[in-house]
């Protein structure tokens, strides 16, 4: 398993606590809190197991990985040799079930420091700019992005000369939170503020609906989780992200 140490802005701030938003349990289980929640209409599956269109996210979660009947009734959603991506848990696996792929990120949760902003060069992003988000996300890798992925959120971005050269937006919804993701700068915009600019603006549209935000990164990626954290953000906790295969 991959470790995580804080960069110096953990210690800078080690004293901040989490913001009190709606009961911080959803986020144990975020895609399942989702999924049976706020983004019900996307969901897909059965009482146990559910996920989003494969077009969409390849985000599912299980109502409880104690529950015996829960490995049956990922076989009935998946099928027989799938490759079926879990998080937030590392369950031991049946007799026949194979973890493919381990890795280790963070999940981070605003404090009072955190001052959304919206930003007057941010623009909204729809379906009609999908070719041109999934090209930012391709160019910058920061995480899996779909061709209908926007339409779980706001995303907004800015433009160049007609180039879109950054992104983010809004990704899992569960009641109180919703995450921030997809954060895009392309390396000719770097370094001007974007990634955090485009941040803060999430962010704020979140808080005037009555919602906190919360952001997963990979744990190795400790250059982006410092600059969350001098944003006012702090870490939750680890999270394991899997792959793993069916029988």
């Amino acid at each position: 398993m991959l470790e995580f140490t804080p960069r110096s802005a953990a210690s800078h701030h080690a004293q901040d606590e989490p913001v009190v938003a709606t009961s911080r349990h959803v986020l144990d289980n975020p895609a399942w809190s989702a999924l049976t929640g706020p983004h019900a209409a996307f969901a897909e599956g059965n009482d146990l197991v559910k996920h989003y269109p494969q077009d969409i996210s390849a985000f599912g979660g299980v109502a409880s990985w104690d529950d015996p009947d829960v490995w049956d009734a990922i076989i009935d959603v998946y099928g027989h040799g799938a490759e079926v991506f879990a998080s937030h848990a590392e369950p031991e696996l049946p007799d026949g079930w194979e973890y493919l792929r381990r890795g280790l990120g963070v999940q981070l949760v605003p404090t009072e420091r955190l001052e959304t902003r919206p930003h007057p060069e941010a623009v909204e992003l729809g379906a009609d700019d999908v070719d041109d988000m999934l090209a930012i996300v391709e160019r910058n890798k920061p995480g899996p992005f779909l061709p209908r992925t926007h339409e779980l959120g706001r995303y907004v971005g800015i433009r160049r000369d007609g180039r879109l050269v950054a992104m983010a937006g809004e990704r899992l919804r569960a009641d109180g939170w919703t995450e921030i993701s997809a954060v895009s700068v392309d390396e000719s915009a770097r370094r001007q503020g974007l990634a955090s600019a485009l941040t803060l603006d999430i962010a704020h549209a979140i808080r005037a609906r009555g919602d906190e935000a919360f952001l997963h990164a990979s744990g190795t990626n400790t250059a982006a989780v410092s600059a969350y954290e001098k944003l006012g953000f702090v870490l939750r906790r680890r999270v394991p992200f899997l792959r793993i295969r069916t029988p």
